[in-house]
């Protein structure tokens, strides 16, 4: 017996984190606030590698990921936004979007260098976040 891919039944699980979903993609906060406003992108079908997709829908992904990424620059305007896209352990494409910050206790290395305690929100903080990011969140049209 197979295990369930934890992405492809994120969306239902969590549903208090959910930010929006965009034409590609789902996109939900991170539980752990750790790292203020990191956010997951994923997108709604099971696919592993950005070369199996066609030219378009690739490039649909990639704007989601880019209007999420301004979205979460402009409430927290952090030094950086870090994009990670491995896929290691679940292999179903997904993006964390990390702000990060100078001041920050990993600044400047990658934010799994070393463990850290998680920061959970109260639920009424998770709603605020998950409402500010999803006001700013608006489609790109510049490209």
């Amino acid at each position: 017996m197979t295990t369930p891919c934890p992405m492809c039944t994120k969306w239902h699980d969590e549903p208090a984190l959910r930010i929006a979903e965009l034409d590609h993609t789902l996109v939900m906060l991170n539980r752990d606030q750790f790292f203020p406003g990191y956010t997951f992108v994923f997108t709604k079908e099971h696919i592993t590698e950005l070369f199996h997709l066609d030219r378009t829908v690739r490039q649909g992904i990639m704007e989601e990921v880019t209007a999420v990424a301004a979205a979460l620059n402009t409430l927290f305007r952090p030094a950086k936004m870090n994009y990670e896209l491995i896929g290691n352990i679940v292999p179903h494409m997904h993006w964390h979007l990390v702000p990060r910050f100078a001041t920050d206790p990993l600044w400047p290395r990658p934010i799994w260098s070393e463990p850290h305690g998680e920061v959970l929100l109260a639920e009424g903080e998770y709603a605020e976040r998950i409402e500010l990011i999803k006001n700013n969140l608006r489609p790109r049209r510049d490209m």
